[in-house]
């Protein structure tokens, strides 16, 4: 009962010497992979190949997203750290301090001693989670590297609202008026 199937055959005289030939080189012809022809069209993907393809890629597009949505919340951690670590305590009982933040205009409260600051730079304000804080600028510096909209950007609402003032060039503001 050793012998193969190809023996019993041929000692039974079903088939051939030929025939059992023949039919190993079908079967090394088969295994052997096939070489695409010179200037043949590559073949074309299943739909199986081509729903594997899709789904790898939507996957790569998942996990940028991911790294993405990871690396955002962990520069918003550090800012929000660093904004703990050097914020200037705001007075409650102090003067508003107007300033625009996009559209709207907001306020913080500070001393007169931090109006000086603020308006000559030496201070800033920073977002800080929905309200806001005042840092130093160096400071501000820092948080604008991760994050430029985290930083409120003084001079840009000043110089944007000279080109609109320059009807009003000739005329004076009061000392006293308190913006």
């Amino acid at each position: 009962m050793s012998a193969s199937l190809r023996e019993q055959l041929l000692k039974a005289g079903l088939v051939t010497e030929e025939q059992v030939k023949e039919a190993e080189r079908a079967a090394r012809r088969e295994r052997r992979p096939k070489a695409p022809k010179k200037g043949a069209p590559p073949p074309k993907p299943t739909a199986a190949e081509r729903a594997q393809a899709e789904k790898v890629a939507s996957d790569k597009e998942l996990e940028r997203r991911k790294a993405e949505k990871a690396e955002a919340k962990a520069r918003a951690a550090q800012i929000r750290q660093i904004v703990d670590q050097h914020r200037v305590p705001q007075s409650d009982d102090g003067e508003p301090f107007y300033f625009q933040d996009g559209t709207h205009i907001k306020r913080v409260y500070v001393t007169a001693e931090q109006r000086e600051q603020l308006v000559g730079g030496a201070l800033a304000i920073a977002r800080y989670g929905k309200s806001f804080a005042l840092v130093p600028a160096a400071v501000a510096e820092k948080i604008r590297e991760r994050d430029p909209n985290a930083v409120i950007d003084l001079e840009a609402a000043t110089s944007s609202s000279d080109d609109v003032d320059d009807a009003y060039k000739g005329f004076e503001v009061p000392d006293d008026l308190m913006w």
